[in-house]
Order: structure tokens, then sequence, then C-alpha cells
């Protein structure tokens, strides 16, 4: 069997650079076209062979639940289960992602739990296999599971198409204290509007722009159809986003169900200028670029 020794997956942020509701599907989930953007934010997921077959989870920010409650922990129980595997694991997560912030931190640990414990295991999954793990457990893990710095979701944002596209954008991503449970998200949303979303046609666009390596471009068409359901929720966010797009920025979002904002910057340095504007009054303000 292979596997057996200590190894560490980095498990990285998305940004939503669109998120269109379409409508709702038959089995109750909202039918989504989104363009997802990785990103270099990233938590460090470090995994431990345990030969008797336990599994344990331990992570350093206090507020990331240990237990069943976990991504982590589902991913590594069905894969246990379906693939009948002996071995366990001791898995420990080096928190980075800010926690419940719209930006798929769990969900982007459950994908690297999917792709670590097959290695550590000696499982040899195929990309189908892990896929099929992936969709039991959230709509946003499938993505990660692609070495795609850009990709378009559509389903549930579960079915994937990754994008060859060279650009590379700068952001600054403002986390503010407003936690936001992305249920309730989609709760405000049904509530508030009768026709969900903006023509497929501005994706179109948004592709174009990447395609170009044009920054001005994307962010003009940034766009998410959650930002109203959000700012009912959390009406202060406006004055965030607000504030946020009358820097040197390009174009400013929410990514996924928030509260993150983020802005698109034309360079490094405006990205910068931004997040020391914003470190004055938050926390959790961060510099990113496209990976």
């Amino acid at each position: 069997m292979t596997g057996l020794k200590p190894l560490t997956v980095y498990s990285y942020a998305k940004l939503n650079l669109r998120l269109e509701v379409i409508g709702r599907r038959p089995d109750g989930f909202h039918a989504l076209v989104t363009l997802f953007e990785r990103i270099d934010l990233h938590d460090d997921i470090l995994f431990t062979p345990a030969p008797r077959g336990e599994i344990s989870l331990t992570c350093d920010d206090k507020r990331v639940p240990c237990d069943g409650r976990n991504l982590v922990l589902k991913a590594a129980a069905l894969l246990r289960e379906g693939e009948k595997a002996v071995l366990g694991a001791r898995i420990h997560i080096v928190k980075r992602i800010p926690v419940a912030a719209g930006l798929a931190g769990g969900s982007s640990n459950a994908a690297a739990a999917i792709a670590g414990l097959d290695r550590l295991w000696g499982l040899g999954l195929s990309r189908a296999r892990q896929l099929d793990y992936a969709r039991q457990i959230g709509s946003d893990v499938a993505f990660f599971l692609y070495d795609t710095p850009f990709a378009l979701g559509t389903g549930r944002g579960d079915i994937i198409q990754p994008l060859p596209f060279k650009a590379r954008l700068w952001h600054a991503l403002v986390v503010p204290r407003a936690p936001v449970l992305t249920k309730d998200v989609y709760g405000a949303l049904g509530k508030n509007r009768a026709r969900l979303t903006k023509p497929d046609g501005d994706v179109s666009m948004m592709l174009r722009s990447l395609k170009a390596q044009d920054p001005a471009g994307v962010g003009a068409g940034l766009f998410n159809d959650l930002e109203r359901p959000i700012l009912v929720l959390k009406p202060h966010l406006a004055r965030l986003k607000a504030r946020m797009a009358r820097q040197e920025s390009l174009g400013v979002s929410f990514s996924g169900s928030g509260p993150t904002v983020f802005a698109l910057t034309a360079s490094r340095g405006g990205a910068l200028r931004i997040k020391d504007t914003f470190a004055r009054s938050y926390a959790q303000v961060f510099v990113a670029q496209t990976y």
C-alpha cells in the first residue's frame, strides 16, 4: 500500500467574480452560473497516518469546530466508508482563510481532505470518483479538485468547466465582523426577488475580458445576485462596499454569500493601499492574487 508518510496540502480560497442565481432546481437547491477565481490565500492541512484507524481533527483557530460539523471529518468518513479504508489519520488545520466569510474555506478544506486522504491512504481515486464525494459534501467543493485559477460553475455550482486563462488579478479583501449564514441569504433571496438574475450574456462578456487579460473589463462585470439579500440582512455593509468603490478599484463585489467585500485593482500597489486604508478599521484585511 502506498502513502503512509505525513503530508501537507494547501487549501486555497476562492472569489466569485460573477454569481448568478437563475432559478430553483427540483431538488430544492438553487441553479447557479458562477465564475470562480482561485486566490493565493490558503490554509495548510497536515495529514499524519494513524495505523490503528482513528480519525481526529485539530485546528489552531478555536472558532473552527473539530467535530462532525466540520466538512473535513465528513469527507474523511465518506472516503473511509466508500473505499473500505482501514487506516486512519490525524488531521491538523493551520487556518488563514477567514471563517464563514464567503471564501469557501470549509469547502476548500473538504476538497483538500479528499485529495490528501486519497494520497495518504493510497486509494488511487479517479477525478470522477473524487467528484462523487465532493458533491455529497457541498456545492463549492468540486471547484477545488481542479488545478485551475478560473472555472465556470453551473448546476448547483458543482459542474465545473476549467478555464485556461492566463490573467492574474490583484484584490484587496475586507472581512467585516458581520456573520451571515448562507441559508439565511438564500432565504432572503427567495423573499425579495421574483426574477433571479441578469442575462447569461454578461458571463460571456466577463470571459472575454479574462481571456484578453483586461482587468478593467473584469472589474466592470463583477456581479453577485446574492448582494441584495446580504444587504437585507446586513444593511450596514452597503457603506463598506461604497467606501471601497471610492478607492482606486476597478470594481467591488461580495464573494459568495458574504460578508467579504473585495476590490479588484490594477496592481499590487493599489491593493496594498486599499489594505492600508481599511486595516485601521477592520481586523481582517488581505491582499490576494489569482493563483
